[in-house]
């Protein structure tokens, strides 16, 4: 009998590790049994969630009412069409007898403040700015601009390599409105500005200090971008006197190059929460 081919043995031999690697990869993310009496509380199946009738505004409502499909003609006569309407659960009526709702918005027209409320026309915002028996009003402000320097995949947020320059008003006016609000939490967020040398983080913590200046009790949230990964400017938003410091990942490691903008990493971010959290036990 011939001898076996170089080639064949060596097709041979890669055989097993190609099983192997495709084994190991296969069971990578499925987690080791462990024994059900040291296993941790499983939030979904150990603990009394909410029921549906905990997210509807009025009574409970019976599961048939609920569910229940509701039609509509709209269009001309002679055209017109079935439409299948909202459930009543699911709308939320307009904030129009909210008056510090009113105050809010007309303040922010007239200093020229965006807000991330507004910007992704959150359903919630009448309930967030006007505040109610349970919880102070609160509401998210979008600094430096509505123009942002990076394009990420999941966002609306207008783009463009060179926004227009900063409002050198906008920490004063934006301490202004806060102080005369109401609110007893505000957000601090922005757009990212990789426009300019230190990305916003002096303007960021100036907001910051005029805040707390003018309104000591409020508690102030800033939500930062990255910064590039330049610690020097995360530490200078860090020493400005927040409450909080905040910033997102977006999503999981895998799925950051096809989400997020290229100039943000998962690591990069990581980085920015890790130097946080240590400075803050200095």
């Amino acid at each position: 009998m011939a001898a076996p081919s170089i080639a064949s043995s060596l097709h041979r031999a890669h055989i097993p590790a190609r099983r192997v690697l495709t084994t190991t990869h296969a069971f990578a993310t499925v987690p080791t049994p462990k024994d059900p009496s040291t296993r941790p509380k499983s939030y979904f199946k150990d603990t009394t969630l909410a029921s549906f009738s905990d997210f509807v505004s009025s009574s409970q409502l019976p599961s048939s009412e609920a569910y229940a499909l509701r039609t509509a003609q709209v269009g001309p006569s002679g055209k017109k069409r079935t439409i299948t309407r909202l459930p009543e659960w699911l709308k939320t009526p307009m904030p129009a007898g909210n008056q510090n709702y009113k105050k809010i918005r007309a303040d922010l027209r007239g200093l020229g403040l965006h807000t991330v409320c507004e910007e992704a026309r959150c359903p919630n915002m009448s309930e967030c700015w006007g505040g109610s028996d349970k919880s102070a009003a609160t509401a998210t402000i979008m600094l430096m601009g509505d123009t942002c320097t990076r394009g990420c995949r999941f966002c609306s947020v207008k783009t463009s390599r060179s926004p227009p320059p900063l409002d050198p008003h906008e920490p004063e006016n934006t301490a202004e409105a806060l102080a005369r609000w109401g609110l007893g939490y505000v957000v601090l967020t922005s757009v990212d500005r990789d426009d300019l040398p230190d990305g916003g983080s002096r303007h960021f913590a100036e907001t910051i200090r005029k805040i707390k200046h003018k309104k000591p009790s409020l508690l102030v949230e800033a939500l930062t971008g990255d910064f590039r990964g330049d610690l020097d400017q995360v530490r200078v938003v860090a020493d400005s006197g927040l409450d909080v410091y905040a910033h997102n990942v977006e999503t999981v490691e895998g799925l950051t190059p096809y989400v997020r903008d290229r100039r943000a990493t998962f690591r990069q971010s990581l980085n920015v929460l890790a130097h946080v959290k240590e400075r803050a036990r200095l």
